[in-house]
């Protein structure tokens, strides 16, 4: 009911200037915590939406006396939600082990400890302590990829920079700008965020040279189409599509051969950065850092948050002398890491020479059973079957995915807790858990909510149970 335009300036007359509702108890211990021009301004927008609720004739005098009353509170609490931390911690459920939408590779505890460490006060990041020099921060990680590559028979440098699209870039431009670099069809890639091969290649300075169809592409496709204005050949790793039937690509050995007997570098960008052998998880097709470097791969791209398991990052591993020269690039040092992203990869790298697989969390997801996941699932179903009658409880046989564009056609074979409602669908379930004191995310499919464990670290099945017996106390 709407009063009379007549009775608003009587209420208004109700509304304390904003200097006397600044001098109140409640509102003084609020400028104390959040400061004075965040309190004021927070105040001056309450004070404005009552004014307005006024002028429509929405509220009577007991409810202006009540705003006024509330105003301590509602700042407080509109404060709250805009000084609140908007990156989050989150419980991932949907079984997508490198999931880009949650920022991919979980780190180490050693990792993290590790960063602790190094972030807390002063390193030697850019120092050689045995001369008190000015070193390279390279050499806290080049010497560890030396000693994982000890393999291929030959000496490999590594260098960091912050992801794998600028790996790319910046060593397009070190070694082909203003030239041609010869690559197929079939691996003109787009990865995420819309970040085309074609458009990087454009943006480092160097002429895209296509040669072969997006099917079918032979080694001697590449030797035609070599002239004097080549400057690299480049292979891409179809990390996140396959194509499959009518297809065929030359070896990374022809390729290999064939830059040899021209004199020209082959670049590979391998994309997920795989140094732990997948098959032994039963994926198939994911090439490994080292098989490229023996097949005779001069200088390669990839990830550090990707199948590494590390921090984001992006590697250029090869032999010593092109990496050098993409290290003198003046890209470099705008695309370099700091010292908590060497901290959180050096500590990687040491759990891989230890052959600690387990420790790294992507690699250790990866490496679970189904049954070892189908024993927390039906402890959970059962304790839910108890605790949330209302609810349809189930576990369900699924498969979980590497993701982060790796692996585009592997599955691991999984099981979930399915859960579904007469009362809520699935959608509505969904956003509830995302609601979360710690937000759960799950997948959607055939109208049930599934929450994949693989992808959750067993102390947080309760945080996951807790969440799905509130669903039943909220219907």
């Amino acid at each position: 009911m709407k009063l009379e335009g007549g009775a608003n300036s009587e209420l208004f007359r109700l509304l304390p200037a904003v200097d006397e509702l600044l001098r109140r108890k409640g509102v003084r211990a609020l400028v104390s915590q959040y400061g004075h021009e965040a309190v004021l301004q927070h105040l001056r927008r309450y004070v404005g939406d009552v004014r307005s609720r006024i002028s429509r004739g929405d509220l009577r005098e007991s409810e202006v006396a009540a705003a006024v009353e509330a105003a301590p509170r509602e700042v407080e609490r509109r404060l709250k939600a805009e000084m609140a931390y908007s990156l989050r911690p989150a419980i991932n459920a949907t079984g997508v082990i490198l999931h880009t939408n949650l920022g991919r590779a979980p780190l180490s505890e050693e990792a993290l400890r590790y960063i602790s460490e190094i972030a807390r006060g002063y390193s030697n990041i850019e120092m050689d302590l045995a001369t008190g020099e000015r070193g390279k921060r390279d050499e806290h990680v080049s010497r560890l990829f030396a000693k994982l590559f000890a393999e291929v028979g030959r000496e490999v440098t590594t260098i960091v920079v912050n992801n794998n699209a600028a790996a790319v870039l910046l060593t397009l431009n070190a070694l082909a700008e203003g030239g041609e670099v010869i690559v197929s069809r079939g691996e003109l890639v787009e990865i995420g965020g819309s970040f085309r091969i074609p458009d990087v290649m454009a943006k480092s300075g160097a002429v895209l040279r296509e040669v072969g169809t997006t099917n079918r592409t032979r080694i001697g496709d590449y030797e035609q189409a070599i002239n004097e204005k080549t400057k690299l050949l480049l292979r891409v790793h179809r990390s996140n599509f396959e194509i499959t039937g009518f297809t065929e690509q030359p070896s990374l050995e022809e390729l290999a051969g064939l830059a040899k007997r021209r004199g020209i570098p082959l670049m590979e960008d391998l994309g997920s950065g795989d140094i732990f052998d997948l098959r032994t998880v039963g994926v198939h097709g994911e090439p490994t850092i080292a098989a490229s470097l023996r097949a005779g791969v001069d200088i390669l791209t990839f990830s550090g948050d990707k199948l590494l398991g590390g921090p984001q990052a992006g590697l250029i591993s090869g032999t010593p002398e092109l990496v050098a020269k993409v290290r003198k690039n003046p890209l470099f040092r705008a695309l370099r890491v700091d010292k908590m992203f060497y901290a959180a990869l050096e500590a990687t790298l040491l759990t891989y020479l230890r052959e600690d697989y387990d420790s790294i969390p992507a690699l250790r997801m990866m490496r679970l059973t189904e049954e070892q996941i189908g024993e927390r699932t039906e402890r959970m179903m059962r304790k839910l079957h108890i605790s949330t009658p209302k609810l349809n409880v189930e576990v369900v046989a699924t498969r979980s995915v590497i993701g982060g564009g790796s692996a585009p056609g592997a599955t691991l074979r999984s099981r979930a807790v399915a859960v579904s409602s007469a009362e809520m669908g699935a959608d509505e379930i969904a956003r509830r858990l995302r609601e979360w004191e710690t937000p759960i995310i799950a997948r959607v499919e055939d109208g049930k909510v599934l929450l994949d464990l693989r992808t959750a670290e067993p102390e947080q099945d309760q945080v996951v149970l807790r969440a799905v017996e509130s669903l039943a106390t909220h219907n």
